[in-house]
């Protein structure tokens, strides 16, 4: 079948709140026409993240009644580690409570001022990080990772000259390590390939160079492999997926994507010393080594849901889910970027309202204009996200892409929720020169899109 039915029954339902365009209208106002800083309860669809809003099995519910919460040695931590090492294969297993903490202790370790992280494309959290220490974080993805229009099957591939020349600009000594991002998020959740892996593997060896994965949706990424990469369609996703992490030295993950839980991360690494260090900062900041800031439930949970995430059944009606909405959006001439990603679809703003230029936002505007018009939360990925001033001439230097990403929460949403999006957006599509750019009245030096106001243009 195209899009075949959810391979899971529902046990329990959570109500959603309908709310009337006149509230909608005031509730956006309220919140500075931000819609991170909105009530959960004004939001019909949440489509905002995938991360967290996961709905857990029954089984890791039931794996949460049997939590050891000592403070040191609980088993649950144990059953964390063998996971974790069975699928990922790293030596060194360190938890903590979101991908973010996974980012900051390994840049907070391994970063001085001045250095270069080469990426595809470095989401939010990752670039902040990098640059908080004074780091430069560079995005080096294939053109046409850049081309929304492209139907390249691996479009969040390193491109491995671009990569070469950052070395070539800034020294060996000056890049700490090279990252991946699978899938890569701000590309449109476009997978990499196993191939192009193992070409950054080899550059990256032949340096004596890290490579380390930012790997929180690493089972959609494998299951594109199996899907699009030849030699791999009769391999398992488990089996694509310990061949991936063979060619790194770690990885940083979010468990609350591919994770399959609410709360969760850890940091993956070979690197003995580098751990040791890692492992004392996360004493002094987020908890002992065996729970790293959870709960011994939630290590269960996460477990549980490591091994979840492989089930095919599973994986096969989460990206189809995804390619069901985005293909009904392409009948209704709504812009995405092409082929459909893993997690989320992605609307090019910058093609659909050309009138707004991007010094007014128009991804911002049409996640205002979605919400007020059907209650529906997504979120901007382009220039209020990504676009910063130069520090020499002062100029805004805008992102190629300028993205709304509508996430879809794992196991949450039926396809009839999907088919609600889509008539929401072609409704907005039809009236779209109606809609005004956005300016900012207030905004953070770091991860602005969070905290910003806004107001619309005059």
């Amino acid at each position: 079948m195209k899009f075949p039915a959810e391979p899971f029954r529902i046990k329990v339902v959570e109500p959603i709140t309908t709310t009337t365009r006149k509230q909608r209208d005031k509730l956006i106002e309220k919140a500075g026409y931000n819609i991170f800083l909105l009530p959960a309860e004004s939001i019909f669809i949440d489509l905002l993240t995938d991360s967290g809003t996961s709905a857990m099995s029954d089984e890791q519910w039931a794996g949460m009644m049997l939590g050891d919460e000592s403070y040191a040695g609980s088993k649950n931590y144990y059953h964390f580690e063998e996971t974790i090492k069975n699928i990922f294969g790293f030596e060194h297993i360190i938890p903590t409570h979101q991908g973010r903490v996974a980012e900051n202790l390994l840049f907070s370790t391994i970063l001085k001022k001045g250095d270069v992280v080469p990426n595809n494309i470095h989401f939010d959290t990752t670039r902040a990080n990098v640059e908080y220490h004074k780091a430069i974080a560079l995005d080096c993805v294939i053109d046409e990772g850049l081309d929304p229009d492209s139907e390249h099957p691996f479009k969040g591939n390193i491109d491995i000259k671009k990569v070469e020349e950052v070395i070539k600009k800034y020294g060996v000594q000056n890049i700490p390590l090279i990252m991946i991002t699978i899938t890569n998020n701000s590309g449109g959740g476009q997978p990499v390939s196993m191939a192009n892996i193992r070409e950054v593997s080899t550059l990256a060896k032949s340096y004596n160079i890290p490579l380390i994965f930012d790997a929180c949706r690493f089972a959609e990424n494998c299951f594109f492999i199996k899907e699009r990469e030849e030699g791999y369609a009769d391999k398992s996703v488990l089996e694509i997926a310990k061949e991936l992490f063979s060619l790194g030295d770690g990885c940083t993950m979010s468990a609350k994507k591919d994770g399959l839980v609410n709360i969760g991360g850890f940091l993956a690494i070979n690197d003995q010393q580098l751990a040791q260090k890692i492992t004392n900062m996360l004493i002094l900041i987020e908890g002992f080594s065996t729970y790293g800031g959870l709960a011994g439930r939630d290590l269960e949970a996460i477990s549980r849901g490591l091994k979840e995430v492989l089930n095919e059944d599973y994986l096969l009606f989460r990206i189809n889910q995804t390619r069901f909405l985005g293909e009904s959006m392409i009948e209704n001439n709504i812009p995405i970027v092409r082929p459909i990603g893993g997690h989320a679809v992605y609307i090019d703003a910058k093609r659909m309202l050309p009138h707004i230029p991007q010094s007014q936002f128009p991804g911002q505007a049409l996640v205002v204009e979605l919400y007020r018009e059907a209650g529906i939360r997504a979120v901007e990925i382009g220039s209020l996200m990504f676009a910063h001033e130069d520090e020499q001439s002062g100029k805004i230097n805008y992102p190629k892409l300028e993205l709304v990403r509508l996430a879809i929460p794992r196991r949450v949403y039926t396809n009839m929720h999907m088919q609600y999006v889509s008539e929401a957006l072609n409704q907005i599509n039809k009236k779209k020169a109606s809609i005004k750019g956005l300016k900012i009245l207030y905004q953070a030096q770091f991860l602005r899109h969070f905290t910003a106001k806004l107001a619309p243009v005059d």
